[in-house]
């Protein structure tokens, strides 16, 4: 729809033209961070990419069974609860296998993060600061400071994360 053609694609995100065809065609699986970087160059939300179906306007309860669920290759489950394009949110619940995160190097993004830890602990580094969260700590910053999140531990870390559209 952009118009774009998989090089100029690959050369935006700096990610390679074989990996984004995989992806493409189903047969990799890429991590949030790659999704973040590819839709932030696509100019729409990581939302935008997950969604299949346009979300009801006047839904007021997402239910368990509704929550649209993407598992990363690196482990990382993401239950998307909403996705409101007219305000700016998206909020999401992730789990952490042990040893995994959102991706191996920093990203950044248009917009702005809440995440706040229901289980476990998390390492979030923001501008190769590192951040060490336990339940019931939370963090916030703009997504345009290079960032990345990790599960160091060796249990599963549970998070509730908010990501704006827009600082």
């Amino acid at each position: 729809m952009r118009g774009l053609t998989l090089q100029a694609l690959a050369e935006s995100t700096k990610l390679s033209p074989s990996m984004l065809s995989l992806v493409e065609r189903g047969r990799a699986s890429p991590s949030i961070g790659t999704l973040i970087v590819v839709a932030n160059a696509l100019a729409i939300t990581m939302s935008d990419l997950l969604q299949s179906e346009p979300e009801a306007d006047e839904s007021l309860v997402v239910r368990a069974d509704e929550a649209k669920i993407v598992e990363t290759a690196e482990h990382v489950v993401r239950r998307q609860l909403r996705s409101d394009r007219d305000h700016g949110i998206t909020i999401a619940v992730n789990e952490y296998a042990p040893h995994t995160g959102s991706n191996e190097k920093p990203i950044s993004h248009e917009g702005f993060e809440y995440g706040y830890i229901l289980a476990g602990q998390l390492t979030v580094e923001v501008d190769s600061q590192e951040h060490h969260l336990s339940k019931g700590d939370l963090i916030s910053y703009k997504s345009t400071r290079p960032h990345r999140i990790w599960n160091n531990g060796e249990t599963v870390t549970k998070t509730l994360w908010f990501n704006l559209n827009r600082d």
